[in-house]
């Protein structure tokens, strides 16, 4: 009787553990690990379908599961550091373990993997444009006429321009892209905001990512732009945006919107403008023209 009752609370225990599961999403990262005598995987197809069933019998038992970006080259560097021999499990789950506490994940809610690995992708370009925004945004140091932080500056000001824009939005839903353009690639980030009717909702960390894209761009005045997309019941979506100028935002015309949205990007052709949509100049932000750059 006191064996059964072991087994039951360890069954009750092992449903109480949270796990992670390291993934390699595509054919070069799983090929770089099958250099390891220990994986033992011979093709990414059959890896990804034990995976998705390892999950699915995971979530059935009543656990919960993460699911990590698994990066072979970052999982070396791993090993090198800490001294590990990389071929051996054991390894790969003290690497699992760290990229779970600080690296990009997602919950496993039941979703095909099919569907769930695009957006754990989604998720790692999100946090990489934050950590690259934020390294270079440091990197700007301190205005040499008053000493001020310039890139914490720049944030604040970010700050206040995107509450503007919620707060002048027409209700309904909103969703905001911004846009820098420079070397080596653009950065883009989004902002998705619902509007229940009586508050407006938001992700911290989504906020957080947008504001320093867009800190950025005013920080180092380089090419870039924002356009929000407000979506309400029984009324058209409303579309409209700025370029940025001058350490600022300058209104895109209706004009400008609708060609943005109405040109290919890569062959410059002309495309139909989506229906029930009213592309248009964007509302008064109610702020002066701001000086140029970090003056006084």
């Amino acid at each position: 009787m006191a064996h059964s009752d072991n087994r039951t609370m360890r069954r009750v225990l092992h449903r109480e553990i949270a796990g992670t599961i390291g993934l390699l999403t595509d054919e070069h990262d799983f090929t770089a690990m099958r250099r390891y005598r220990t994986f033992t995987f011979a093709d990414h197809a059959t890896y990804l379908k034990q995976v998705e069933s390892l999950l699915r019998t995971r979530a059935l038992q009543g656990s919960h599961t993460t699911v990590a970006l698994f990066d072979p080259e970052e999982y070396a560097e791993f090993c090198t550091q800490k001294g590990l021999d990389p071929d051996n499990p054991s390894s790969r789950t003290r690497f699992t373990a760290q990229i779970a506490a600080t690296g990009p994940t997602l919950p496993y809610d039941g979703r095909p993997l099919a569907d769930l690995v695009p957006a754990l992708v989604d998720e790692a370009v999100r946090q990489a444009t934050w950590e690259y925004a934020t390294t270079l945004l440091a990197r700007l140091g301190a205005c040499t006429s008053c000493g001020e932080d310039i890139g914490r500056a720049a944030f604040t000001r970010a700050a206040g321009l995107v509450v503007r824009i919620l707060d002048t939005a027409p209700p309904g839903n909103r969703h905001l892209v911004c846009s820098v353009t420079g070397p080596p690639e653009t950065l883009i980030a989004a902002l998705h905001v619902t509007d229940d009717g009586s508050a407006l909702e938001l992700g911290e960390t989504e906020a957080l990512e947008f504001t320093t894209v867009l800190a950025l761009g005013l920080a180092t005045e380089s090419p870039g732009g924002l356009v929000i997309r407000v979506s309400a019941p029984h009324t058209p979506d409303r579309v409209y945006g700025w370029r940025m100028r001058a350490y600022g935002l300058e209104p895109l015309t209706a004009g400008e919107v609708f060609d943005a949205y109405c040109t290919d990007i890569e062959s410059g052709d002309l495309i139909s403008p989506e229906s029930n949509v009213d592309y248009c100049a964007p509302p008064d932000l109610g702020e002066e023209k701001p000086a140029q750059g970090h003056q006084h």
